[in-house]
């Protein structure tokens, strides 16, 4: 079974070393990745489950690598995978995780707390040590390959203020999903904007609100642990920022629909979410498991018809393609440094699972179709310039996160 699962590289090539003294190789030319097998029934595991127990089997050191890296494993895998097709139980799984997508994609404001807390309520300085000084933890933007990831994810806040169209001071923001707070900041400091941002994560709510204060910003940036579902009031911008994929498709409805309500007649809203290019699928079984219980990665048909139903416009689309593989690369590279300092924090199996968790997520937007989708909507068809010459005169002029936060490169 296993030998029929593997059968699919052909670009590439694999050893596998089972345990006693077999050897199996599947493809031909490089790179060339070698696993080991340290029992058989990690072998029938692996061919019963792959999505699952590939992973599984590598955070319990059962699977290990003996040439190449956890990235270059995953790397071969999804790039034949995706040129060569899968085989029948890789389908046969992928069909069960679609019929789960309801249970899966539960997520009432309490369990969605829960699920947000899984992830975000970890160390702080677990993401100190990987994320780079402003905690920013969403898909950085590139506008050459010199930058450094401070100097890109800068870049992704202005790119995604100036589509904001955040056009005089005063304005009132909703950040959905703030995080660290290090947009809902820079909005507030550099474009005189009242920002008010929510999180579900006690810890960024404890950071958020000590770097408000530590700014002098408390009194035009505000944060609070509150559900989008309860939030009330109008605001003339709405930004949200990797939050989306936390929603679940069953409640995209109930999503766009408070959007509606929050913004004002004249407002404008940024949506920036992770997205795949092959249609509506199901969260990968690990993923959901042990990193993001509850999330999904939707497709833009997934989104955009809901949009359409709730009665917004949607005046602007942008796929940014490949810069979250080279953002993950570096927090890859980042965490690899900082491994023992995390081994510390936690231990030798998390270590593993989060190696797996950054390898994997990188080549799924450097092989398997994930990319990421900035979305501009309106109430009115009226609200912003015609031609999208405002995005690019704001994003040359506004300062965001300047010289000090740029040179802290890691």
């Amino acid at each position: 079974m296993l030998t029929d699962l593997l059968s699919v590289i052909r670009e590439g090539t694999l050893t596998v070393r089972f345990p006693g003294r077999s050897v199996k190789t599947f493809g031909r030319g490089e790179p060339h990745i070698a696993i080991r097998f340290h029992d058989r029934a990690a072998i029938w595991q692996l061919a019963l489950n792959p999505e699952l127990k590939l992973g599984e089997l590598y955070m319990d050191g059962r699977l290990t690598i003996e040439n190449g890296d956890v990235a270059g494993l995953l790397g071969l895998l999804m790039r034949n995978q995706s040129r060569n097709g899968y085989g029948f139980i890789p389908r046969l799984a992928d069909h069960f995780r679609r019929l789960l997508r309801p249970i899966q994609q539960f997520n009432p404001a309490r369990r969605a707390r829960d699920h947000v807390a899984h992830h975000y309520d970890l160390s702080r300085k677990l993401y100190d040590l990987f994320l780079g000084s402003d905690r920013q933890y969403s898909c950085a933007y590139f506008t050459n390959p010199a930058e450094t990831l401070e100097q890109a994810q800068a870049a992704k806040k202005r790119h995604i203020a100036a589509k904001l169209n955040i056009d005089r001071p005063g304005l009132r923001v909703l950040d959905i999903g703030c995080g660290w707070g290090g947009l809902a900041l820079d909005m507030a400091r550099d474009t005189g904007a009242r920002v008010w941002g929510v999180t579900l994560s006690e810890e960024q709510l404890a950071i958020a609100r000590e770097r408000a204060m530590a700014s002098g910003l408390a009194d035009r940036c505000a944060f609070d642990l509150i559900d989008y579902r309860s939030i009330q009031g109008t605001f003339d911008r709405v930004v949200s920022v990797g939050m989306f994929e936390h929603v679940g498709a069953r409640y995209y409805g109930t999503f766009f629909a408070k959007v509606r309500e929050l913004l004002a007649d004249d407002g404008v809203m940024l949506l920036h979410t992770i997205g795949r290019t092959d249609g509506p699928g199901a969260t990968n079984a690990w993923i959901q498991k042990y990193i993001f219980p509850g999330g999904y990665a939707p497709a833009l048909s997934e989104i955009v018809p809901v949009i359409e139903r709730t009665g917004l416009i949607v005046t602007d689309i942008e796929v940014l393609r490949m810069h979250y593989a080279e953002t993950l690369r570096e927090w890859r590279r980042r965490f690899q440094k900082n491994r023992a300092e995390i081994a510390k924090l936690y231990d030798e199996r998390f270590c593993r699972m989060w190696e797996f968790y950054l390898a994997g997520s990188e080549m799924v937007f450097r092989h398997d179709g994930e990319v990421v989708y900035q979305i501009q909507i309106a109430k009115r068809i009226g609200t912003l310039p015609v031609t999208r010459d405002y995005m690019v005169d704001h994003e040359r002029t506004m300062k965001f996160a300047g010289a000090a936060e740029i040179s802290n490169a890691a």
